[in-house]
């Protein structure tokens, strides 16, 4: 049986991470700019040129989805910050007047958590965040190796994480995945991230995995108002539970994101994701994100 440890961990994060960072830095070097062209301020198509990455995506404003995250692309030396509520009232318990009287929610706590992501180099990302389920951390990487034009059909990017509860300490679950995402014009992303995720079943004391297959989309339907939503149908390995399911609106101010959303589970992090959502369930939630370039 194959035993995770610490030191296997660390070995194979550095590896990957080594060769990751030395095919972003063999990439191309792109020739400056014409300075007599004026530069846009935001991409308003699918299509357009990918040369700057801090250029606005109107179809994808966001490094997320709900959940599950997107192609967005990070600047080098850029970064973000997030923070993820899931509050614990369930709102399929009890009546609507019992649900108002604690605030759909809102007065019964939540599972928060803190993301901050850095842009390493060029479609390089480097993540590290901490939910309050289960004190888990989790670090991954995203690279984001291609970007939709008239050539190319689709975004994609290339995931790899890490993931221990109790702080980092237990329960570790590796996972490795992609995003693939198809925009439409400046209104429309859709999105399917396979991903395996290894030990989903630590709790138990079981050694199992589970490979899910998201699928979510964003539509923009103002803007800066977008209606968005995903499921997570797990396709083989350890399948407790319900598929995790949501649907948020979203509300974009500049560097600015909020998100309100509904999810049948409060997982955030791939090996939660993978273990599905709670049968009977519905919290109200939110993400809150800040971008800093």
């Amino acid at each position: 049986m194959f035993v995770i440890t610490h030191r296997s961990l660390i070995f194979a994060a550095t590896a990957l991470f080594t060769v990751v960072t030395s095919v972003a830095a063999a990439q191309e070097v792109k020739p400056p700019a014409d300075p007599s062209r004026s530069q846009p301020s935001s991409r308003s198509d699918a299509t357009a040129g990918d040369d700057d990455d801090t250029e606005l995506v109107l179809a994808e404003p966001d490094f997320r989805v709900l959940n599950l995250p997107s192609t967005l692309r990070l600047p080098r030396h850029g970064s973000s910050f997030q923070l993820t509520h899931r509050f614990n009232g369930n709102l399929r318990s009890g009546s609507f007047s019992e649900n108002a009287s604690n605030l759909f929610g809102l007065d019964l706590g939540a599972a928060v958590g803190f993301e901050y992501r850095f842009g390493i180099a060029r479609h390089l990302q480097g993540v590290v965040y901490r939910t309050a389920i289960d004190k888990t951390f989790q670090f991954y990487g995203k690279y984001d190796a291609v970007r939709q034009k008239d050539s190319v059909p689709v975004s994609l990017s290339a995931l790899i994480s890490v993931e221990g509860t109790d702080n980092f300490q237990e329960h570790y679950s590796p996972a490795l995945g992609a995003a693939v995402s198809r925009m439409v014009a400046d209104r429309l992303a859709v999105y399917a991230t396979p991903v395996w995720v290894h030990n989903t079943a630590a709790s138990l004391d079981i050694d199992r995995d589970t490979f899910f297959v998201g699928i979510g989309g964003r539509v923009r339907v103002s803007s800066t108002v977008y209606l968005v939503g995903e499921v997570v149908p797990r396709a083989s390995g350890y399948r407790p539970n319900k598929a995790a399911y949501g649907f948020a609106i979203e509300k974009r101010a500049g560097g600015h994101l909020f998100q309100i959303n509904v999810n049948n589970g409060q997982g955030t992090t791939f090996g939660q994701i993978a273990r599905g959502g709670i049968p009977d369930t519905l919290y109200l939630g939110f993400n809150l994100t800040r971008k800093f370039f």
